[in-house]
């Protein structure tokens, strides 16, 4: 029994690092317009607890990528030139980003619900 829980821990760690990751992707999303906002990257870690690898997110770092001058001389945060800084964040990097943490998601997910079913159906056996 103990082959099942692990499994289970593993992609239960994975469900929470894969829904942190998609948390930061539409926090990105929702701020792509946000004069000044940097993009947030959420880095996977390898943790070895109990002698079981799971996987948990890492610290969360900005995109250092230069942010975009945007010319609006009207906007109140243009400088003498008319530009303003934009933000650095790329909505189809973002989306592509998104679909791949879900896609995640929803196979751990498949792996977690199939090695549900395995136990249970063990358990069945062993009652008989």
């Amino acid at each position: 029994m103990s082959d099942f829980s692990h499994s289970l821990s593993v992609s239960a760690s994975a469900l929470r690092a894969q829904a942190a990751r998609l948390r930061h992707v539409s926090e990105n999303i929702s701020n792509a317009d946000t004069p000044g906002y940097r993009r947030k990257t959420v880095p996977f870690e390898a943790v070895n607890k109990d002698g079981k690898e799971t996987v948990q997110t890492g610290r969360i770092t900005l995109d250092r990528r230069a942010l975009s001058r945007i010319y609006d001389p009207s906007h109140p945060m243009a400088d003498d030139t008319g530009h303003y800084r934009g933000s650095n964040v790329d909505l189809m990097i973002e989306i592509a980003d998104a679909r791949e943490a879900q896609r995640s998601y929803e196979a751990n997910l498949k792996m977690f619900d199939q090695t549900r079913q395995m136990s249970s159906s063990l358990m069945d056996l062993l009652r008989k």
